[in-house]
């Protein structure tokens, strides 16, 4: 055991300096085995010890596939869907190395799991298989199964016979992978996952979906987001799959020289927004909160200040939704909480926990609909909650506020829940200025968010339109339904969070009329002072 720890001690090292891997052909057969066990138990244990991919961009252009944490998080994901059985979604952006994992995944799960089908489909044939092209699917399946030592070759093993055109045959354990484009994908027999390259550029993805429904139980959608209008963006935003998002930030390799070049070098804003900002609506007009200003908050440098306050968006236990507590000291907003399968009277006491064990001093919460019931629940436990819980309507009035244009809220927006996410607007859009102009802002206007994806993806997710009257309106729930994006419940969570602080804490009962009536006055007397220039200016 000494000798195979020392040799792959020595592997490690050379992974580690981008060198090739060591010469095994040393090892006695039971070493051998031992690391074939530890090969097939440990798919990440195996990429990091025993393959290599190839880049002609640097040199040495074969370059041992040495994980990052995020890659290895892809893989164990990988694994739960394949565990679970139940389909996935990837977004990603743009070279990545995801095509590279998923091959890897393919490529051992074939070396080592019996009668393992895995099936490969995009939009073309030739960007599946074409010979000597490394940027199709099964070249860089070749390139990592060629590389690896002799003995962890399968056993009866003949290139020209069981490396075929799209399918790759294990004879030793009856393995297979295959490829397929277009509109015969998912044609070619079950497979125990299937791969969707580039999921969002299919021509006919009503075809495919009908075809790999009777095909296999674990079907992963892999893609750069190509807008919101495809299945693969109404599938992002419906939550009913999960969802592994892989953005250039989440790679060591890459920095903020590396995004600008890529700026200078596209030099189109709509393509850097979609491909590596992963924007689904950077084409669409009436975003309310574009990507790229979301992304500029995502971990931003600031200072937590003053107590800590709460945003609750109330779901009930059953449907796509869910409950999702916001907190955040000043600008600084921490990781979102999320449950479902609670009644409100559940919920309402995981709410109180969890306040309390952050020591939050105020909870705001939407107070119509699903939560109508937050009222009466609170009401009725022995211990009144140690915070304030403070209600918004966001069907009633906007406020009062005067804004630099010399109109009111009431005048600009159509709701409350349109204002309120238009502060949030402000915010992120200050933050923006900051980080990608050099323009300075008060801390205290602007924002910093948790790299919490869906969080970051509900952000942009509600449009607003111009009505007749000339004011703005905030997308309805429904009406973002209706165009088969979910409730941004993140979102709403936030905007909650951001409700400015009431004058009179102790007459603000919860679920009560005066509840509500000291938070929007809260608004209009806060507003001024918290956001500066660009949000209102006076208050009537």
């Amino acid at each position: 055991m000494a000798t195979i720890r020392r040799q792959l001690d020595e592997l490690r090292g050379r992974v580690a300096q981008h060198l090739p891997p060591a010469d095994t052909s040393g090892l006695t057969p039971e070493q051998i085995r031992a690391e074939l066990d530890a090969c097939a138990s440990d798919a990440v244990y195996w990429v990091n010890r025993h393959c290599l991919t190839y880049d002609p961009r640097v040199k040495p252009a074969r370059i041992p596939f040495a994980l990052f944490r995020k890659q290895e998080e892809y893989l164990h994901w990988l694994q739960e869907r394949d565990r679970l059985q139940e389909d996935g979604l990837v977004e990603k952006s743009r070279d990545m190395g995801i095509t590279w994992l998923c091959c890897a995944y393919a490529l051992h799960a074939w070396l080592f799991r019996p009668g393992y089908y895995v099936g490969f489909g995009s939009s073309k044939l030739e960007l599946v298989d074409k010979l000597g092209d490394m940027k199709c699917i099964f070249e860089k399946i070749r390139y990592m199964l060629y590389s690896l030592p002799e003995w962890m070759m399968p056993r009866g093993f003949v290139r020209k016979r069981d490396d075929c055109q799209s399918k790759l045959l294990n004879p030793a354990n009856g393995s297979a992978i295959s490829g397929e484009g277009g509109d015969n994908i998912g044609r070619g027999g079950r497979a125990s996952i299937y791969f969707v390259d580039e999921a969002a550029h299919l021509e006919r993805p009503d075809a495919v979906d009908r075809a790999l429904s009777a095909t296999t139980n674990v079907r992963i959608d892999v893609s750069t987001p190509n807008g919101p209008g495809n299945p693969f963006a109404t599938k992002r935003f419906s939550g009913t799959v999960p969802v592994f998002t892989f953005h250039w930030k989440d790679d060591p390799r890459k920095d903020q020289a590396w995004y600008e070049e890529q700026k200078r070098k596209k030099n189109n804003p709509v393509i850097i927004a979609q491909e590596l900002d992963l924007d689904y609506n950077a084409s669409i007009e009436g975003t309310t909160i574009p990507g790229v200003w979301v992304r500029a908050a995502v971990n931003l440098d600031l200072q937590p200040s003053g107590p800590v306050v709460g945003g609750w968006d109330v779901a009930g236990d059953g449907g796509a939704d869910a409950n999702v507590l916001t907190f955040r000291r000043g600008p600084v907003v921490y990781d979102p909480s999320a449950w479902g399968r609670m009644n409100t009277t559940q919920s309402s006491h995981h709410a109180v926990e969890l306040c309390e064990g952050v020591g939050a001093v105020r909870l705001y919460y939407n107070c119509v609909g699903l939560g109508e019931g937050v009222k009466g629940a609170m009401a009725s436990r022995d211990r009144k909650p140690r915070f304030a819980v403070l209600p918004v309507n966001g069907g009633a009035s906007p406020t009062t506020t005067m804004w630099p244009d010399r109109r009111t809220s009431k005048d600009r927006f159509y709701n409350l829940r349109t204002e309120l996410w238009w502060l949030l607007r402000v915010r992120f859009e200050k933050a923006f200025e900051f980080v990608a102009q050099g323009i300075k802002h008060p801390p205290e206007e602007m924002i910093s968010i948790p790299n919490c994806p869906q969080l970051i993806a509900d952000l942009s997710l509600p449009c607003c339109f111009p009505r007749e009257n000339g004011k703005t309106q905030l997308e309805s729930k429904a009406d973002m339904r209706r165009r088969g994006v979910k409730s941004p419940d993140y979102g709403d969570s936030l905007a909650y969070c951001f409700a400015p602080e009431p004058p009179c804490q102790g007459a603000a009962v919860a679920g009560s009329a005066a509840g509500h009536i000291a938070m929007r006055r809260g608004i209009d007397e806060d507003l001024r002072r918290s956001m500066g220039g660009r949000g209102p200016d006076r208050i009537w």
